[in-house]
């Protein structure tokens, strides 16, 4: 019995000087991963929000929203996923900066084919050593953004991902709606409060056996919502 083959990694170039996006997808689809690009850091935030990447190639002088802005916003939103940054941008501030909002590598333009390559594969091989999450019957799989009953797909929106996320990164620790609110819209954005509770309960829809008496996603009088 033959091995299935392993769907290829997918990365998202971030990245606005089309000829370095063109050479950049030439060279990794060479590689055999699929890629996707965007030219903008908005356009990127919302494919990210959107779809599960193994990999986020990113460059810091971007219109719209730029690459530090783009990390940020990721971090405000919970929103794990492994982000090089390639910029023109090689002072040490720079690559300390975007090393401490969360990229895992940062490498500086002009830069050799073999080299990106090389820290791509790097990268890659940290993100497939990377631990899930897991509570009863449930998997959650923070780089891909997928959720898995005993092995099978559970279908969640973005949001309810990041509300499960929230919860999943302090397991057993109880969080107050307005924490959980932060973690996934941020601070700047208004809504109430009954929101969250809308959201958990579809999550108790798809997750728990019996939603009525939820074992996992439960309640914590006065405060918000705990993961066990």
């Amino acid at each position: 019995m033959s091995t299935p083959a392993q769907e290829p990694a997918r990365i998202l170039v971030v990245e606005d000087d089309p000829s370095i996006q063109l050479g950049l997808r030439m060279a990794l689809a060479n590689e055999g991963y699929a890629v996707t690009t965007a030219d903008d850091g908005a356009v990127a935030l919302e494919r990210i929000k959107e779809t599960p990447w193994d990999l986020v190639i990113l460059d810091i002088m971007l219109p719209r929203l730029n690459g530090y802005e783009l990390l940020t916003e990721l971090k405000v939103l919970g929103i794990s996923v492994p982000v090089m940054v390639l910029s023109a941008r090689s002072a040490d501030w720079d690559k300390v900066t975007g090393l401490d909002l969360g990229a895992e590598d940062y490498l500086s333009k002009p830069f050799s084919v073999p080299e990106l390559m090389a820290r791509v594969r790097a990268v890659l091989r940290r993100r497939r050593s990377t631990p899930m999450a897991t509570f009863g019957e449930i998997e959650i799989d923070p780089q891909r953004r997928e959720v898995r009953r005993n092995g099978e797909a559970i279908d969640l929106t973005a949001t309810e991902f990041n509300i499960l996320w929230a919860l999943a990164r302090v397991r057993g620790e109880p969080l107050s709606r307005e924490r959980i609110f932060q973690a996934v819209w941020g601070p700047q954005h208004h809504g109430t409060y009954r929101t969250i509770d809308n959201f958990v309960a579809q999550l108790r829809s798809k997750l728990e056996r019996d939603p009525a008496a939820p074992q996992h996603l439960v309640t914590v009088r006065g405060i918000g919502y705990r993961l066990e």
